[in-house]
This record gives structure tokens, sequence and C-alpha cells, in this order.
């Protein structure tokens, strides 16, 4: 099982998710998941597709924005887009959670939604170092 790490009461992070985590995900109460690794990354690692296909037959709202490195304007703007649109709570994730943690609090900061000590202060108690991406 994956580590699901509670950042609001609308968004979580994890690190990178197995299919049968899926299921367990919507018996949590999950209703979007959000994947923000690119396909190809670890030979180990599920495809994106599979992922997919295991949220769409657990009822769960699935989107690939695949981030490499630090999140782009573009993906930071559509990151923002879904998390306003999709249901909640969303999990989102990526090797290790944190380009999905960083992607979500700069879309929260650059839409005015928290202050960026506020974000920094979140991702410290689940466990990421937002200190060097927000200040604070």
């Amino acid at each position: 099982m994956t580590d699901f790490r509670r950042v609001t009461d609308d968004i979580s992070v994890s690190p990178q998710i197995a299919v049968a985590d899926v299921a367990a995900a919507a018996q949590q109460g999950f209703k979007t998941i959000i994947n923000n690794r690119p396909d190809g990354e670890d030979p180990a690692q599920p495809a994106g597709d599979a992922i997919e296909a295991a949220a769409q037959a657990a009822g769960l709202t699935y989107f690939h924005i695949p981030v490499r490195g630090g999140p782009t304007p573009e993906q930071v703007e559509t990151t923002g887009k879904v998390l306003a649109e999709a249901p909640a709570p969303v999990l989102a994730f990526c090797r290790s959670g944190t380009r999905s943690i960083v992607t979500w609090s700069l879309s929260q900061a650059q839409a005015g939604a928290r202050t960026p000590q506020e974000l920094v202060g979140l991702g410290r108690a689940a466990g990421y170092d937002l200190s060097g991406v927000l200040g604070g």
C-alpha cells in the first residue's frame, strides 16, 4: 500500500502508486487521481494507461499531467484548472510525491488561494520541504 499523505481535505499526494492502490484510493474516498509522473521514467513503474484504466474501473476521474523536473507554468495552470473542476478529494502522485505537491502548491500560490508561508507549513506537515520553491 502506498503512502497517501493528506495535505488538505481536498488534496493528498503520494509516491508512485500501483494499479491495486487505485481501488484502495477509491475506498478511502478519493474521487480524482492526478498522475504527475511521465511514462517510462522507470522501467518498473506501471504505465499511466494502466492506472487510468484502474481509475475508470473504480469510478474515479483521472488526469495525466506529466512533470519532468520542475513544473512549467502551463502545468501549474492546468493543475489549477483541474483542481477547480474535478471532484474532490484528489490524490496526486509522482515518483516521490514531491513534483505533485510542488505543482499543487504553485497553483495555489498563483491563484492567491494560500500564502507561501501556509503552503510551506502544509508541505512540512505532509513530509515535504517547499521552502526552496515558495520561500518561507
